[in-house]
């Protein structure tokens, strides 16, 4: 083979002959379709997820405005989250115990469900796998021949993550897979309003501009009908490029502005309303989330360091505000604080997340009830999904066409994953009942056959829940299969009985061995939230 040409020693002049340079720096110009602001409206949680992120990703190349008004109130239900978020604070170069102390944080290694099939009844929804397989044959297979042959242990009992939360302990998971403390995965427990806050003074340090105001007009360009401005009370004109819109179920922007329609799914979602209040925190908080059934919807208990967060979270079709509100209060587990705050809402989706030049976050994109604590993680994806497809002024339909896709793949599916939970029981309640009738999607109804049918968990690449988590919810629910995996008959030589004991020994001795989550928590990251 020849030897590479020399490079060549001419520059732009001597190929295209004298360039002077106004004319190099009016070439530049025209060319550069950079963003040159982004708008968010709305604070919060999901305004300033954005701002942080935006600033982190933009690096001070772009101006970033955000427009709240402090005589507007933030839902705040937010408060429980899932695996994801770490990523997320990662990604922003954000330790893991400042943010935990600085929201009035805990740590959650799953979901307690209580009463959901039935009364007395409770199962887990861990965080991580489940123990380790024995070989090509997923475990669950051989627990499924266990109970088969009388066996009444639960499934989650062998998961690091319910051994943990069980005794109360935590610690970070170790990295070496062949150890159990590598098995399980955590999330948070926070303050909403105070992870809103501690985002601002990130993206602030950052250069991210708040202003003060409420949106009373938007403008929209002739033409393309783009966003091209909004107006504040009192007059004041804020342009942009990009807008994102974080204004809540208001959707100011999306709805208001762009008339995108939104898709009721109380259809299979019934719960429509919700009413919180917080209450003493507990001497020893929990490492989970509880969640208990109630006769027209569920309570969430959600421990925090400075006190604990409960809602009932319930449908207005078969039950009052007022009965709502007294089923809540007579199931704290200390004394109220503060005053309830009602929540009224419509499960379901936008036709459209990004719609011409602007792009809905949290709220305003949607809302899937807090059941999974997905409310946050959608934000979360939501802003990364943007950052990849990130646009120019030119605003390629490309990238708003692929945005709607996934998002909307993602909110179908996690849907799915909530409406089983209503699904599948035995409750005898008005609501229960009609959730139990239901028809269902298409897209649930196949997953359900395939367990049912002999134990297989069917998922997709791009869904949020996967094996371990449908696992977990599909036995819970008491969907059984009607038979495990035929090659489990051919493991005659296989001891289940034997190996699944050995491993829960193995698991409670290694949960024995971590601290307390209170222990954790005054070592490492305890708040000064009184």
């Amino acid at each position: 083979m020849g030897s590479a040409p020399a490079p060549s020693r001419r520059g732009a002049a001597d190929i295209c002959g004298p360039v002077h340079a106004n004319a190099t720096i009016a070439i530049m110009t025209a060319s550069d379709r950079r963003l040159r602001r982004i708008v968010i409206v709305g604070g919060g949680s999901a305004g300033w997820m954005a701002a942080a992120a935006l600033a982190s990703a933009t690096r001070g190349n772009c101006p970033i405005e955000l427009i709240e008004s402090d005589a507007i109130g933030i839902v705040g239900v937010g408060e429980a989250t899932i695996p994801p978020i770490k990523l997320f604070n990662q990604q922003l170069g954000i330790d893991e115990n400042a943010f935990v102390a600085a929201t009035g944080g805990t740590f959650k290694l799953g979901i307690e469900f209580v009463d959901w099939t039935r009364p007395g009844q409770r199962y887990f929804h861990p965080f991580g796998r489940f123990g380790a397989d024995f070989d090509q044959v997923p475990l669950h297979h051989y627990w499924l021949r266990e109970r088969a042959r009388g066996s009444d242990v639960p499934l989650h009992d062998h998961a690091m993550a319910w051994a943990a939360a069980r005794a109360g302990r935590f610690d970070r998971p170790l990295r070496d897979p062949r150890l159990v403390l590598s098995s399980f995965d955590y999330a948070y427990h926070f303050d909403a309003a105070l992870y809103g806050r501690y985002l601002r003074g990130y993206a602030e340090q950052r250069g991210v501009i708040r202003t003060e105001g409420r949106v009373v007009e938007v403008k929209l360009r002739a033409g393309d009908g783009f966003i091209e401005a909004v107006l504040l009370e009192g007059g004041r004109r804020i342009e942009g490029d990009l807008f994102i819109d974080c204004s809540g179920f208001r959707g100011l922007l999306i709805e208001g502005a762009l008339a995108v329609p939104y898709d009721d799914w109380r259809h299979w979602l019934p719960c429509d309303r919700a009413v919180t209040v917080g209450c003493a925190a507990q001497s020893d908080f929990l490492p989970y989330t509880r969640s208990t059934a109630r006769a027209a919807g569920w309570q969430w208990r959600i421990p925090l360091q400075h006190r604990t967060g409960n809602g009932h979270v319930y449908s207005s079709q078969y039950m009052r505000d007022d009965e709502a509100l007294e089923v809540l209060l007579a199931h704290l587990d200390g004394e109220p604080r503060g005053d309830p705050r009602q929540l009224r809402f419509i499960p379901g989706v936008r036709r459209q997340f990004w719609a011409r030049n602007c792009v809905a976050l949290g709220l305003a994109a949607g809302f899937l009830e807090p059941l999974e604590s997905t409310a946050i993680h959608l934000v979360q994806s939501g802003i990364m999904r943007l950052l990849a497809l990130f646009p120019d002024r030119a605003f390629d339909p490309l990238l708003a066409r692929e945005y709607d896709r996934i998002t909307r793949t993602e909110h179908e599916r996690i849907r799915d994953f909530i409406i089983l939970h209503y699904h599948a029981q035995r409750r005898d309640e008005p609501l229960w009942r009609y959730t139990r009738a239901m028809s269902i999607p298409e897209t649930l109804q196949y997953k359900i056959d395939h367990f049912r049918s002999g134990g297989r968990i069917v998922t997709e690449p791009l869904e949020l829940f996967q094996n371990p988590n449908w696992l977990a919810v599909l036995v819970g629910q008491e969907i059984w299969p009607e038979q495990f995996h035929p090659l489990v008959e051919m493991r005659a030589d296989v001891d289940s009985a034997l190996l699944l004991a050995g491993l829960r020994q193995s698991l409670e001795q290694a949960a024995r061995a971590l601290p307390s989550h209170r222990q954790y928590i005054e070592q490492h990251c305890r708040a000064a939230i009184a």
